[in-house]
């Protein structure tokens, strides 16, 4: 890719309910077609040299969301690098009037993670590399392994965005919102009522998590840090993930992928389509599946007894497989 487009440093949101872990390297790098992506990098704080996991986040996420999480991978060896989006927050937006969710295309996702891996995995952290992908960063993680199975030896996703509970055929949804999209009207917010403003009177009955500090925990690091927050998609974002929904439902899509995958889905998941993950579980030839009782779809901000288990299953898929 050429030289290394690394600016100045980024600033992270530090605050008591969630710390920042130590030792955090916070800075920008520019995509190939001139996006200014924020990321950060640590190394691990105990433990045997295990490598980088390389985490991805889901739509409207923020890098400041997976401080625990983040250490829990530090405690086990793991150095972590962490990027944030295109679109969402603390990268390049592409509106300054709307906090909606847009991209142009899916295949923009690839561009920001192949250019984190070329221009930060591989010159600054060290192998072995384990993609860890959680909703619509586990379709694109997905994406990205059938493209080139090189990049990453091992993948461990979280609820992965693979289809939605929808009335019609992802293909048929994709091209009505294309046409709407190519009419004009992409940059349009789809109002949905789960995308309304987390507050603590929001908690009950959210389809997101049934632990109510790290559900708070959002709620105040988007209060000191409004700026990463990111409201309902445009519809150019929905067509964009109907179309890539649809490709990882193709028949030959199972065939594509060569690297080993475990897939975790939510048994409470009212975001995306669990059955969904089974099936595309039971047809992947290098990878497999389990369903997490109890659990709604942030499986790594649930409580700590199904955390225990999502750790658990990284700990027997990645941890124990990877070199000392």
């Amino acid at each position: 890719m050429g030289e290394l487009a690394v600016s100045e440093q980024a600033v992270l949101a530090d605050i008591p309910s969630n710390p920042m872990p130590e030792g955090a390297r916070a800075a920008y790098f520019t995509t190939p077609d001139k996006v200014r992506l924020r990321y950060a990098v640590w190394r691990r704080s105990e433990g045997p040299r295990r490598g980088t996991i390389c985490l991805v986040h889901g739509r409207c996420e923020f890098i400041e969301k997976y401080y625990e999480t983040i250490e829990d991978f530090r405690r086990r060896g793991f150095a972590v690098a962490t990027f944030d989006w295109r679109g969402q927050g603390g990268s390049d937006r592409f509106s300054t009037r709307s906090k909606a969710g847009y991209v142009n295309r899916f295949e923009d996702y690839w561009t920001d993670l192949k250019a984190f891996h070329t221009d930060i995995l591989l010159p600054d952290c060290p192998p072995p590399y384990f993609l860890v992908g959680h909703s619509m960063g586990g379709l694109a993680s997905l994406l990205a392994v059938a493209r080139d199975r090189l990049m990453f030896d091992r993948v461990f996703l979280s609820s992965p965005m693979i289809a939605l509970d929808f009335p019609i055929g992802l293909g048929i949804a994709a091209s009505i919102l294309e046409i709407a999209k190519m009419a004009g009207l992409g940059r349009i917010e789809i109002a949905r009522r789960a995308d309304k403003p987390q507050t603590e009177d929001t908690f009950a009955g959210n389809p997101l998590t049934s632990d109510f500090d790290r559900y708070m925990r959002m709620v105040n690091t988007l209060k000191e840090r409004p700026d990463l927050e990111v409201r309902g998609p445009t519809i150019a974002w929905t067509a964009a993930a109907m179309r890539a929904m649809s490709r990882a439902n193709a028949e030959d899509f199972p065939s594509r992928i060569n690297t080993p995958v475990l897939m975790l889905a939510a048994a409470r998941d009212q975001v995306v389509s669990t059955p969904a993950t089974e099936q595309l579980g039971l047809r992947l030839r290098t990878g497999r599946h389990g369903v997490i009782a109890g659990a709604r779809h942030e499986l790594f901000m649930e409580n700590d007894a199904i955390r225990g288990q999502v750790l658990a299953a990284f700990d027997a898929f990645i941890t124990e497989q990877s070199p000392v």
